[in-house]
């Protein structure tokens, strides 16, 4: 899937449709996308106007759902639950709460639960670059079946 095709089928076709499945192209074209549009935006309000935060904020309130539905779509093509982008959260939370305790040892305990976070990110990273299913899978059927051209 190519860069422009990646955009029409996040945003246009798949915009909140979280079954399924999505190749490493597809999602790694659409969170380019999201870089590039990010930098626009943040550079268009350091350099024009702070005022124009709003135009920002809301392209992130619009581009939440794709962006989750394209991550889930990814992880069901390498036959896990999408719910696996939530693993890390309660360990970062976990870590966030002790973190406001004044206790060596509890602070202690919060730089490990930091530590089990960074590590359930660098794992979803892993399995964001990881070859999908070159069959069908429990979410959906193979998408990188080979078509036979018709002449």
């Amino acid at each position: 899937m190519n860069f422009k095709d990646t955009i029409k089928t996040c945003l246009k076709d798949k915009y909140a449709n979280f079954s399924g499945r999505a190749s490493r192209s597809e999602f790694w074209f659409f969170y380019l996308f999201l870089i590039i549009v990010y930098a626009i935006l943040f550079l268009f309000i350091v350099t024009v106007s702070f005022k124009f935060l709003w135009v920002f904020g809301i392209f992130v309130l619009g581009i939440i759902i794709p962006a989750l539905a394209v991550t889930f779509r990814r992880l069901h093509d390498i036959n896990k639950s999408g719910w696996f982008i939530f693993l890390p959260f309660p360990f970062e939370f976990i870590g966030r709460v002790l973190e406001k305790s004044y206790a060596e040892d509890i602070l202690a305990l919060s730089v490990v639960f930091t530590f089990i976070s960074i590590g359930l990110y660098i794992y979803l990273f892993f399995l964001y670059c990881t070859d999908g299913d070159k069959k069908n899978n429990r979410f959906g059927k193979n998408i990188y079946k080979k078509r036979k051209k018709r002449r």
